[in-house]
């Protein structure tokens, strides 16, 4: 998954001041229908709001562990990545897409997020 993750790192074009690393921990049984909502819903309405969508991966399948969803978004700063979420949080189209997605029990158990920022040594500024 490194060697993904740093071969879409280096294709990009863009660059961002501050990059997010995000990882879900989808409820039993709820990681497809995660996959759904971000794949029809959450990445449109998060370029709305200024988040740039990087990458999306599922981690690895292992025995006695759930998949994980793991993506990477891009920020200006870290100020607009608050007033992005904080918009994100207040949308109509966001708030119905997770009532309709979650009408059978949460999709989400954990979320953990870490902002990282390039090296001066990254190909990625």
């Amino acid at each position: 998954m490194k060697a993904l993750l740093l071969s879409v790192l280096l294709c990009l074009t863009a660059s961002a001041d501050i990059y997010e690393l995000r990882t879900y921990t989808a409820a039993e049984g709820k990681l497809e229908a995660l996959q759904s909502r971000f794949r029809d819903h959450t990445l449109a309405i998060f370029e709305s709001h200024g988040i740039k969508n990087i990458g999306y991966w599922l981690t690895e399948k292992k025995e006695g562990e759930m998949q994980k969803l793991v993506y990477l978004i891009a920020h200006k700063d870290k100020a607009a990545a608050k007033a992005s979420w904080s918009a994100f949080g207040k949308d109509p189209k966001w708030k119905a897409a997770k009532d309709a997605s979650q009408v059978d029990g949460r999709l989400v158990t954990k979320v953990e997020s870490q902002y990282l920022t390039a090296t001066d040594y990254s190909k990625l500024k």
